[in-house]
Order: structure tokens, then sequence, then C-alpha cells
């Protein structure tokens, strides 16, 4: 099943997406709601796709594929390096992606990301899927300048569009630790690899976090990007590429500052 989020001159729903259709929501997607449609049947066509979740926090995670850690010289984690992007940060298909006027490179970082279906805390490894509501694609965007000056995340990571997701939440994933993630700039594919390759997977990511903080219904856990990271400038189009869930597209626009 793919679950949608969308905005219909000015009225915005959730809604299931079969082929073309969709069967709009009363309410959100979570308890139970996947079962309360309205009635209603819209063509994909005449909605624009929104973020597929308004999460209340992202959490995201560093070094979590070997290869990245390799490629920046790194050893791997012994627990999950965990960060935090604003909801401010998130945009959805389609969206454009500000380029900041404070940062001179700002990078495309593909990644699995997983949506919470009901709230979690103190999850037990062996029971943490069951939380799962679906997975979509991410692009962590950073701002690698000033991720290297600041020495810490919250910066780079969190300016508004920061954080893109969907096309859509595919709730149809078997084994989410067994997924080709793959991003492209222009066209040309950068990154190219394989959820297998996570230090951490999915249902230890769920459990971990969620034995430090509340999750809830719609937030994010971003798992961690593999190798092949670089910059994008602007004009150019990202597209995130994640097995059995689809595409995101963005495209790169400069920040209009005003005087």
């Amino acid at each position: 099943m793919r679950i949608v989020r969308f905005d219909m001159q000015g009225r915005q729903a959730y809604g299931i997406l079969e082929g073309e259709k969709i069967s709009v929501l009363w309410g959100l997607p979570y308890d139970g709601g996947l079962a309360n449609t309205t009635g209603e049947v819209l063509s994909l066509p005449e909605v624009t796709l929104l973020a597929p979740c308004e999460p209340t926090k992202i959490i995201a995670l560093g070094l979590n594929y070997r290869d990245h850690a390799a490629e920046f010289g790194n050893p791997v984690p012994d627990e999950p390096l965990i960060f935090m992007k604003p909801s401010t940060s998130v945009i959805g298909p389609d969206a454009a992606i500000i380029y900041p006027a404070m940062s001179r490179r700002v990078d495309y970082e593909a990644e699995l990301a997983v949506i919470l279906g009901k709230t979690a805390r103190h999850v037990p490894e062996d029971k943490a899927l069951d939380y799962v509501l679906g997975y979509t694609c991410f692009n962590d965007v950073t701002a690698r300048d000033l991720q290297k000056k600041d020495g810490q995340f919250t910066r780079a990571k969190g300016f508004d569009t920061f954080a893109a997701l969907g096309p859509w939440i595919e709730t149809e994933i078997a084994a989410p630790d067994n997924l080709t993630v793959e991003a492209y700039l222009n066209g040309e594919r950068k990154q190219h690899s394989n959820t297998s390759d996570m230090v951490f997977g999915v249902a230890t990511l769920i459990s971990f976090i969620s034995r430090i903080m509340t999750l809830l219904p719609g937030d994010v856990i971003a798992t961690g990007t593999p190798s092949g990271i670089g910059p994008m400038r602007v004009g150019d189009m990202v597209e995130i590429r994640v097995e059995n869930i689809g595409a995101l597209r963005n495209k790169v626009v400069a920040e209009r500052v005003s005087a």
C-alpha cells in the first residue's frame, strides 16, 4: 500500500494511492485510520503531492554505512550516532531545496527513511518493526562546509528545505535491511549501495532511539547515507531512489535574501 499526503486547491489530506487513483482518508493514517476512507477518489494528476507525513521530529544517523565511514576516514561507531533535524526542514516531492546564502557547499545524501506508525518507547528490538507504518525516500541535505566549521550538525542540517522526503509511504517492505539506495544528480548516478551495508539495521535503530526519546506517529528515522556524497549547485536536479519505493526529485534554487 502507498500512503500519500496531498494538496488540492488549498485542501490538504491523506490518501491511499493505487495506480493513478487516490482514495481519500477521513483523517490521519495512524491508529486504524487507513480503514476510514471518505469514498472520494481523486486522480493523481489533480493533486500536488506533499511530504507524506508531518513529523514532530526527524532522527537521523551519522556514519551508519560502512563505506561512508571509510569515505570520511572514520571507524564505524560502537553505537548509533544520532542527530536531529527540525520539522521545519521538511519538504516533499518536487519542492525546491533552497541553497542557503551562508553556505558554499551543499551536499545530497540518499537515505531510506522509516515512518513510525504508533507511539514507541522502550521498544524491544524483536518487536520494533511492529511500530513501523512504512518507508520512504529521504535526502539528508547538508551544508558540508558549515558542518566542518561547527564541529556538530545542527546548523549544517537544520536549514529549511534540508529534509526532503517522499513521494509516498510504502507499507509493504518485507526486508528494509536489503534495499538498493541511489542518488542521481542531473541524471548521473552518484550513490549506489544497499541497506545491507548499514552498521545498524532498522529494528536496532528503532529500539535504540526509543530508549532515549518517545517516538510519535509520523516521526521519521533517516537511516544514514552510503558513500558517494557530493555537492549540489543552484539549478541542479537531485533524485533519490530506494528499491520498491520509488523516486524523490527536488530542484536546487538560490535563497532570496532581503536587503
